[in-house]
């Protein structure tokens, strides 16, 4: 009990951080090695967050609908939160056009070869992203249930194909319908508090593996790629890392300090959400530890937390939908020789404004977005090929910087509505597991 007291009195980040130093290393000492004998750690971390993520969502969505007292609150919330998301999502563009522009990226690519695990995907038509919100079968939808087309070209099941969006439309319905029914289901809405309460404890049990699966994951990645695959397109990472910094040190920060907020606190508080994306490359993986950080350490309210960030994960895509399109199609611009018109750009933000939104929920959403954006500019799609083999890398930031965002939103809007606890905010915790007076109480 003392040696599990010693480990918990570390602070989280500092634990992450030294599994992700220890890591690195071992991927450079072990080589490809590193994979098989530390992947399945980070592959085993990554399915314990998505094994609670469904049920954390549905039942804290249903508990914060009809908690917070009818649909009119829910939808002023809720449009409040979107026009954020499409404001920040604006401004991320915008940088990812400037940081090509300036940084060119594309310039002296000659003779790229296109990478050979490299497979177009199909975009979804906005009609069927919409229709796709309605479950037509629950359970599968609880289950993580989805399609896929095999090699015949059927369409079949398969798991782990599922969105989260037909698990919140559900969840949504049975809040609403919660807050129809009223004093008739009172004891419905206290085990729904209840059975949130459950998960969120699962949830801090799940987290305290992220130590040992920032490992697992890293010396993977480390012994995989090595620095072999990273040099020749090394100045398209180097700007897509910087993109991103700048959105979220400049864009959010500066968004912050609007508010009248410490920026610095925000990252100290959100730091475990950025931190579990980076590592796993999911916004869907990371939702819980985000969910937790905004509450627990930035002190925004847990019922609008748990309507706001599921959302987020599902359509807020800052990295993957906005900085890296836009990235991309000015990266082919030149690596092509023609430079973009000024109607080109106008289309890749639109494009990437929108296109995020339309494409919520599908898997690989940066290589559909890339796809939907060069089509709209008129640019050949190849690049993505070119950019596929160092993927990984670039899915890393992409993502720390969704989620970033994911969590940004819901502070900003909270402290506009009066729902963001300010001596919390300013307390800025890092911690988001199983704490010391935990253990003891274990």
């Amino acid at each position: 009990m003392k040696l599990v007291s010693a480990w918990l009195a570390i602070p989280f980040w500092q634990r992450v951080v030294g599994g992700f130093v220890l890591g690195a290393l071992a991927g450079w000492a072990f080589g490809p090695a590193a994979d098989t004998w530390f992947g399945p750690l980070g592959e085993l971390y990554v399915t314990l967050i998505k094994m609670i993520a469904v049920p954390l969502v549905f039942f804290a969505v249903i508990n914060a609908i009809s908690a917070l007292h009818g649909q009119k609150s829910v939808a002023a919330l809720g449009g409040r939160t979107f026009l954020w998301f499409v404001v920040t999502a604006a401004l991320a563009v915008c940088v990812g056009l400037a940081v090509g522009t300036v940084m060119q990226p594309g310039a002296g690519h000659f003779g790229l070869q296109v990478d050979a695990a490299w497979k177009p995907r199909d975009v979804p038509r906005a009609i069927e992203v919409l229709l796709g919100v309605v479950p037509s079968n629950v359970f599968y939808a609880l289950a993580g249930i989805g399609t896929k087309t095999n090699a015949a070209g059927e369409t079949v099941l398969a798991a782990g194909r599922g969105s989260i969006l037909p698990v919140i439309f559900f969840a949504g319905l049975l809040g609403f319908a919660m807050v129809k029914l009223g004093d008739k289901v009172a004891e419905a809405r206290k085990l729904t508090g209840q059975m949130s309460a459950i998960m969120i404890q699962v949830t801090r049990f799940v987290l305290e593996v992220t130590p040992i699966g920032t490992f697992g994951l890293i010396a993977s990645l480390v012994g995989s790629y090595g620095f072999g695959k990273l040099l020749p397109l090394g100045n398209f990472v180097l700007a897509l890392y910087i993109a991103c910094i700048i959105q979220i040190v400049v864009v959010y920060g500066g968004l912050l300090l609007a508010h009248g907020l410490n920026p610095w606190k925000f990252f100290r508080g959100a730091s475990p959400g950025m931190q579990v994306a980076f590592v796993s490359s999911s916004s869907f993986a990371a939702m819980p530890v985000a969910m937790r950080s905004i509450t627990h350490n930035l002190g925004v309210n847990k019922d609008y937390a748990s309507f706001a960030v599921p959302l987020g994960a599902s359509i807020k895509m800052d990295g993957c939908g906005a900085i890296y399109p836009a990235l991309c199609a000015v990266f082919i611009a030149q690596y092509t020789g023609v430079p973009l018109s000024a109607d080109q750009y106008f289309v890749v933000l639109i494009a990437s404004v929108l296109g995020s939104f339309g494409t919520a929920g599908v898997p690989g959403t940066a290589v559909v977005m890339a796809t939907v954006v060069l089509s709209a500019a008129n640019l050949p799609l190849e690049v993505i090929g070119y950019l596929y083999a160092i993927d990984r890398i670039l899915d890393m930031m992409r993502t720390a910087t969704n989620v970033t965002g994911q969590m940004v939103v819901p502070v900003l809007v909270a402290r506009e509505t009066g729902l963001l606890d300010k001596q919390v905010y300013d307390a800025a915790a890092t911690n988001v597991g199983v704490e010391v007076h935990d253990a003891h109480d274990a």
